[in-house]
């Protein structure tokens, strides 16, 4: 069974996809980072940084089960012929990850894309020439935004992902912040890019947030406020980030992320949200 955090009624299982080598080098990404901050950042996520000191990611998707439904978030690498075929480990692995969880692809109702790059929507649609919804009982969430922005963000997605899924009757844009059928909520995060969105289940004083993109390393953690060079807007994602980071301050806050070492993170907002 993949690693998985219960709260209240809602079981998050992280499920596996892949795992390597960023494009760049790290310090290329945050370029504002100072020593100080990558040796505290090392410390907080050792598996990080790999023996040849670069930034090792791991590529992951989460699902979200209750009585209500299957939510998953995020659809990973994809397989050998997939969007991110140039730079990611494919195939990935999130069929077999799935199964391990007992989940069918047939049981997800939805699937919500945090953004349009390619380590995130590898499975959202297969078949090559014969494209179709890989979850396909499922309604694809995308923000309005994020559909509208394609053209600047990667277009090759607008033949590989969304036109099959229109196709399909499958995509569901969004305006904003929405509720889920499974439960929890969507939360518009924007910055990475411009529709970036992020999945919030709460239970009682607690909370889940799935990131996506909104953290991609440590350092960011620790430090929300370091701009990443693959952000489209800096600035709106540093908003976005610190809004998530400093919510609430009873109870504690669980980050599911995408690609630190660790699939959970348990986190205390240290001051009021702004």
């Amino acid at each position: 069974m993949p690693p998985s955090l219960q709260l209240g009624p809602y079981t998050v299982i992280a499920l596996a996809d892949g795992e390597g080598p960023f494009f760049s080098p790290r310090r290329e990404a945050f370029p504002g980072a100072t020593a100080d901050q990558w040796a505290a950042a090392d410390r907080f996520d050792p598996g990080a940084l790999d023996a040849d000191g670069r930034w090792w990611l791991r590529f992951r998707a989460f699902a979200v089960r209750s009585d209500r439904g299957v939510t998953l978030v995020d659809a990973g690498i994809g397989p050998a012929d997939g969007p991110a075929a140039s730079w990611a480990p494919v195939p990935g692995a999130l069929p077999a990850s799935l199964a391990a969880a007992g989940i069918d692809p047939a049981d997800v109702d939805t699937v919500v894309l945090t953004h349009l790059h390619t380590d995130h929507v590898g499975w959202a649609v297969v078949g090559g020439e014969r494209a179709r919804p890989y979850f396909p009982n499922a309604a694809y969430l995308l923000q309005r935004a994020e559909a509208e922005a394609l053209d600047r963000i990667n277009p090759q997605l607008r033949s590989a992902v969304l036109d099959p899924l229109r196709a399909a009757d499958r995509l569901r844009l969004l305006d904003g912040d929405a509720p889920l059928r499974g439960g929890g909520r969507v939360l518009a995060t924007p910055g990475h890019t411009p529709g970036h969105q992020s999945v919030l289940v709460d239970a009682g004083r607690d909370r889940v947030a799935v990131t996506g993109d909104l953290l991609v390393h440590a350092v960011q953690l620790l430090h929300p406020e370091l701009a990443y060079a693959h952000e489209m807007d800096a600035e709106r994602a540093r908003v976005s980030r610190e809004r998530l980071l400093r919510g609430p301050a009873a109870g504690t806050l669980h980050l599911a992320t995408p690609h630190l070492t660790e699939p959970f993170l348990a986190h205390r907002p240290a001051r009021p949200a702004v």
